[in-house]
């Protein structure tokens, strides 16, 4: 009799969770409830810990709720992101593959991001926004398409030096098919593009950038190995996704950008982002 593997996940809640309400050593973790979001904490604070769970040590901050509220997951992941993003000129990298609908999340949330490094400064004081920061945002697509690793192209917009920070936006696998379409999670601890559909390359992290990376992502599958509670499972890597895949996309990449925009340009008011972004 063979030990079976646990389906593999994305999500710090779900590796830390053995299946008998006990943390593994040196992970710490926090839920709050705020209206109709669970908020949860995961802090992996040891090596042990983070040998074990299967990802870097670091914080991870997990919101669970119905993306039809938008306002409430939007408000706490850019209050969120805000208290981790240091100073200075961010750059935003959506990650994924185009002509797979659930790895589209980090190209479409691209989309939605307000660039900012080429207005000119003297155009910024005559509107009254000097206090904007300086933002890039691409969606570098695949090695596939293009030939590059992502986290090469990353490092060589990094060269310069001008960006102070890396925020990165990819689509997660999940355990459980009920966190699709309705979590969201935030970590300082870098990310590896296509984990999410069995596809890893090489990471994106301060370790290989040089400057901190933050990763947001939304689980859009579940290791098929999840679903099989009885008879044999598949013998080879199989993830599923949802019928409604594509408003979970949707949804969620509106959700990722106008969060994330609100973090890098705490000046601006939601009306003024929008304003700008239309």
């Amino acid at each position: 009799m063979t030990n079976k593997l646990p389906p593999r996940t994305d999500l710090a809640l779900e590796a830390a969770d053995t299946g008998d309400h006990k943390l593994p050593e040196g992970v710490f973790c926090e839920e709050k409830k705020e209206g109709a979001v669970l908020r949860t904490v995961v802090r992996i604070e040891t090596q042990g810990a983070a040998e074990r769970l299967g990802r870097p040590r670091g914080y991870y901050l997990t919101l669970e709720g119905p993306f039809e509220e938008r306002e409430t997951l939007t408000e706490q992941l850019a209050s969120a992101l805000a208290g981790l993003l240091p100073d200075g000129p961010a750059l935003v990298v959506g990650l994924g593959n185009r002509s797979i609908t659930p790895d589209l999340l980090g190209p479409e949330t691209a989309k939605g991001i307000l660039a900012t490094r080429h207005l000119p400064p003297e155009l910024l004081r005559e509107i009254g926004m000097e206090g904007v920061r300086p933002v890039c945002a691409l969606a570098p697509g695949v090695m596939g398409e293009t030939g590059f690793e992502v986290a090469e192209l990353t490092a060589s917009l990094l060269r310069g030096g001008e960006f102070a920070s890396v925020i990165a936006v990819d689509a997660l696998a999940a355990r459980s098919m009920t966190r699709l379409g309705r979590t969201i999670q935030l970590s300082d601890s870098g990310i590896s593009p296509g984990s999410g559909v069995l596809n890893s390359r090489a990471a994106l992290s301060r370790e290989t950038l040089g400057v901190p990376v933050f990763a947001v992502g939304i689980p859009t599958v579940v290791d098929a190995a999840a679903l099989c509670e009885e008879g044999e499972e598949p013998r080879e890597p199989l993830m599923a996704t949802p019928r409604d895949i594509d408003r979970i996309i949707g949804q969620g990449a509106a959700i990722l950008a106008e969060g994330i925009n609100r973090a890098l340009q705490p000046t601006l008011g939601p009306d003024e982002l929008s304003a700008l972004l239309s």
